[in-house]
């Protein structure tokens, strides 16, 4: 075998130099900073809710929303949470259409409005002033000065929020497209920001509801529309993620979410009503597939 020594060598060469690049971005990735991940979510205490309320609802508590709730707003909180506990939700009223609202929606109405929960707008104007010293040799609050004043109309213009109380902002969403929770966490963000609230809850179905409107579907007299229970309508996780990112600014806000056990004597509704077709059920994971790609988009 003839050996070609130039062709060796600059082969040679080049195996060192790519080992050399090589080690090098080893070391250069090592010499950068970790990436910490911020995430504004708190430690689960449930000792700041009646007793089984856990077992009614799922609960996120963002920015020491419920810390803040259940000390600085002790009374409205405990009133809010112990008359939650009195809800219940029948299963025709998830079958039945509402129109404009449904009767869910109602029923959460009926037990909140007569303890005094409003359903509340906050709009404010911006004023201006424009301060030219027109002296220049003069300082201090003796100095001449002009001032010009100008107004910004309707510089906060918040949504209503459902359900407002002293420092609480609640609002709910049973089935509504997901979108509706950008505009109800710019509101509770406009709230807090004028100072008006402490804090904020928002109110929407757990995916844990899936499985039971999967069985509604099924024994329903009357067939249901899957826009009732479509992945782009309102579910937790399309709320979780819009509060993990930052939409709600810098407002605490509680997410709270339906549980199956809310729905009355469910059991006994599925024994008189047998499946009486077969549907393509939605499952959890195709709600959490659509919260990742409206993520990515």
């Amino acid at each position: 075998m003839i050996l070609n020594l130039s062709t060796f060598r600059l082969q040679w060469g080049q195996n060192i130099y790519g080992w050399i690049q090589a080690d090098s971005m080893i070391k250069k990735i090592d010499d950068l900073p970790k990436v910490i991940t911020i995430n504004s979510l708190d430690k689960e205490d449930r000792s700041l809710f009646p007793e089984g309320f856990f077992d009614l609802y799922e609960v996120y508590s963002y920015r020491n929303a419920s810390q803040i709730l259940a000390t600085t707003c002790s009374n409205d909180f405990n009133e809010l949470t112990n008359t939650l506990m009195k809800f219940q939700i029948a299963p025709e009223d998830i079958i039945v259409g509402g129109g404009n609202k449904s009767k869910i929606a109602k029923g959460v109405e009926d037990l909140f409005h007569p303890l005094g929960w409003r359903e509340t707008r906050v709009t404010a104007d911006l004023l201006i002033n424009r301060i030219t010293y027109t002296d220049p040799s003069k300082r201090g609050g003796k100095a001449p000065k002009k001032i010009e004043r100008y107004k910004i109309d309707s510089f906060v213009d918040g949504h209503k929020i459902d359900f407002v109380k002293n420092r609480i902002a609640f609002d709910m969403e049973w089935n509504s497209k997901d979108q509706t929770f950008d505009r109800d966490l710019y509101a509770l963000r406009s709230f807090y920001e004028c100072n008006i609230i402490s804090a904020g809850i928002l109110l929407t179905r757990s995916a844990e509801l899936i499985p039971a409107f999967n069985e509604l579907q099924k024994r329903s007299a009357k067939e249901m529309s899957k826009g009732k229970f479509g992945a782009s309508t309102t579910w937790m996780g399309k709320l979780r993620y819009r509060i993990e990112a930052g939409r709600g600014g810098g407002c605490p806000i509680l997410a709270i979410g339906f549980r199956p056990a809310l729905i009355k004597n469910f059991e006994n509704w599925k024994d008189a009503n047998p499946i009486r077709r077969t549907t393509n059920d939605i499952s959890a994971s195709d709600i959490a597939t659509e919260a990742e790609n409206d993520i990515e988009d």
